[in-house]
């Protein structure tokens, strides 16, 4: 069964697979991703148990309809019109508390697919108060409602034992067993000032949480769990995980909001274990 990433994700690893892939363990027993996102290796390697997770609540919620109510969720997104007036008036729901909790989890998930496909270069960004700020992307024909993808993803979460869970990355840690295998894709250490993203969730992963971050990788490793976590080839990364096996790969950032700042960058991929040929 063919299952791809239903929402376009700030960080999204579907160029990086055959990469990702190389490096994997050959045997997964169980599978665990701490920060999913659009969920691409995910659903690339459909493992049977799996426990992933997000600190965005809205893309949980995303997933947990497209596994219980993905038929209903279809006929409501056929409902919604490619308008900027729409656009505006449906994104804005959320300054009003009492108004966007009135939204059924369905209408509230719903909303979130749409907004994703309509709004400027598929970027899915929130201020500090958690409100979505991205403009109308002004798309002649965008691919609202891909029932073939959702259903797709419905199947694998409803064929599968995947625990879908949301919150800080460490609440999925503790408990691992030595089988687990875990992949890390964090918000990525800024390349410079001016180069951070982390707006699609109330917050930041600076500088401390990366050390954070860090700490729970040599906690797996000395627990004789295997991990493998990407991020940006930043002198700090680099020194963070030298005690580790780092490989430099080149991706393409496609989604920025200035179109000269996408192109080829430097990412890193480090694992706990030789490459395993």
């Amino acid at each position: 069964m063919s299952v791809a990433p239903v929402l376009k994700w700030v960080g999204g690893k579907r160029q990086l697979l055959p990469s990702i892939k190389k490096k994997l363990p050959k045997k997964i027993e169980s599978y665990c991703e701490p920060f999913v996102g659009g969920g691409a290796v995910l659903f690339e390697l459909q493992p049977q148990k799996a426990i992933v997770n997000d600190i965005n609540s809205d893309l949980i919620l995303v997933y947990t309809v497209i596994r219980d109510d993905v038929e209903e969720l279809i006929k409501l997104l056929e409902t919604y019109p490619n308008e900027e007036q729409f656009y505006y008036d449906f994104r804005n729901i959320d300054r009003d508390p009492v108004k966007y909790g009135k939204l059924s989890s369905l209408e509230k998930a719903a909303r979130i697919i749409f907004l994703n496909k309509t709004c400027y270069n598929g970027l899915y960004r929130v201020n500090n108060s958690g409100e979505f700020n991205s403009p109308f992307g002004r798309y002649k024909n965008p691919n609202i409602v891909n029932a073939t993808g959702l259903r797709a993803v419905s199947e694998y979460f409803n064929s599968a034992d995947v625990i879908l869970h949301s919150g800080d990355f460490s609440c999925v840690l503790e408990n691992l067993t030595e089988d687990t295998f875990v992949y890390f894709d964090p918000p990525y250490d800024p390349v410079s000032q001016t180069s951070s993203f982390t707006g699609y969730s109330k917050g930041g992963f600076g500088r401390e949480q990366q050390i954070r971050l860090r700490e729970y990788c040599d906690m797996l490793d000395s627990r004789n769990i295997k991990f493998m976590l990407s991020n940006s080839a930043t002198d700090f990364v680099k020194e963070q995980y030298s005690a580790y096996h780092i490989t430099t790969v080149q991706a393409k950032r496609a989604v920025n909001s200035v179109a000269d700042k996408r192109g080829n960058v430097e990412e890193v991929i480090i694992t706990n274990y030789e490459e395993q040929n």
